[in-house]
């Protein structure tokens, strides 16, 4: 039997910071990452956008806002120090309707509280910084950037390697058995103990808790969202990143353009329903995730509110011409023909039992183990941060519940 002082469920960059920084903390302490898939930042962490947020979006003093800025400052200098691909181009979130203005401002004093370097600019400056966007007024946000995650990823495991812990792709965990005394995890025929445990299972991590016995109530909705790429003779119509104003009922962004790290120009997502967790295409249909979807009361409360903004992003998903037409708002000479279809990406989203969204990140202290249930955007940029609040909590020293 294999033993280690740390074992980490979930080869994503949470899961891998986490593990990096128990290491850096624990000098001679064995750590262990049991990844399922056979490489790692499969799932979220190298399907995403690749942009490093501001924290312009969140709640002045949640988690999300705090561990967003601090988590920034900390990618940056850990790509620094390591060299990974990164850029602090900034990005514009641009209002396109006078009915905009009023949550663009509140959004605006929302960046100001949480320490955010924006302003705001008028048509003339938008003209300037993106000659083909089309804008009213918007806030020019310059801590924004992108970056090379899955690059991150791979420093982190080559970290962890080096430190003497264990990075394992492959391995399925399933069974997971958190003790008073420690954890038994369980992969196929190959088993680990640890005496203390991490689970950042992403898309499955409610699934990991309950396995583990812990009290999780949230269950892990997922929503696809769907990419296209520019085609390359139409990349100058955008030059960094441009965003809509958002509406703030949902955790969700809106259609935007991204400037990708290593070139290239994408656009997206929109914010589907997935039928299956890992249902990256709209004919991939998991009919026992659908299931335990729809028997689910949160989500059932979910959908009975919000099934009109549910249609709308159903509509945009079949229909190119009505994700075209969300584009040509912000750049409206932007066609069809300009889109190539790109691997999609899904958001592991938990929905509390009575219909609510959990707007920040969420995470489970149960005997010698820690569950992170919620952890979507801006969890890559704020990695490094909640890996260390997941190992202060897990040692007793933060109260985060």
């Amino acid at each position: 039997m294999n033993r280690f002082d740390l074992a980490v469920v979930g080869g994503g960059i949470v899961g891998l910071a986490a593990a990096w920084t128990f290491a850096r903390r624990h000098p001679g302490g064995k750590v262990l990452v049991l990844e399922k898939e056979s490489r790692l930042a499969s799932h979220q962490t190298g399907r995403n956008s690749g942009v490093i947020h501001s924290g312009i979006y969140y709640k002045p003093g949640s988690r999300k806002a705090l561990h967003c800025r601090a988590g920034r400052e900390a990618l940056i200098q850990f790509c620094q120090e390591h060299r990974i691909a990164h850029d602090l181009c900034g990005k514009l979130i641009v209002a396109t309707d006078p009915q905009e203005l009023p949550r663009m401002d509140t959004l605006f004093e929302r960046g100001r509280a949480n320490g955010v370097r924006c302003e705001k600019v008028g048509p003339e400056r938008i003209r300037e910084l993106e000659p083909h966007c089309a804008g009213i007024a918007a806030i020019q946000v310059h801590d924004a950037g992108i970056v090379d995650y899955p690059g991150v990823c791979e420093t982190l495991a080559r970290l962890i390697r080096g430190a003497g812990g264990s990075v394992e792709t492959g391995a399925h965990v399933e069974s997971l058995e958190a003790r008073e005394d420690g954890v038994v995890l369980r992969a196929g025929d190959q088993e680990w103990t640890a005496s203390l445990g991490v689970n950042c299972g992403g898309l499955h991590s409610d699934r990991l808790a309950r396995l583990a016995g812990a009290n999780a109530q949230s269950q892990i909705i997922p929503f696809r969202g769907e990419y296209f790429e520019i085609r390359p003779g139409r990349t100058h119509l955008c030059r960094n990143l441009i965003y809509p104003v958002p509406d703030p009922q949902f955790p969700f962004l809106g259609v935007h353009f991204t400037r990708m790290i290593e070139g290239g120009l994408e656009c997206g997502p929109n914010a589907v329903l997935a039928f299956g967790r890992e249902s990256y295409r709209f004919s991939d249909v998991n009919w026992g995730d659908t299931w335990e979807m729809l028997t689910f009361p949160g989500f059932r409360k979910l959908a009975a509110k919000h099934w009109r903004m549910g249609m709308g992003e159903f509509h945009r998903c079949l229909s190119k011409a009505a994700f075209v037409k969300a584009l040509q708002r912000l750049i409206p000479e932007v066609g069809a023909e300009d889109l190539t279809p790109i691997p999609a990406g899904i958001r592991a989203q938990a929905v509390r039992p009575d219909g609510a969204l959990v707007d920040d990140f969420e995470l489970i202290r149960d005997r010698r183990m820690v569950h992170v249930i919620n952890a979507p955007s801006p969890a890559a940029t704020a990695c490094l941060q909640i890996g260390s609040a997941v190992v202060d909590f897990l040692s007793g020293e933060s109260s985060i519940t």
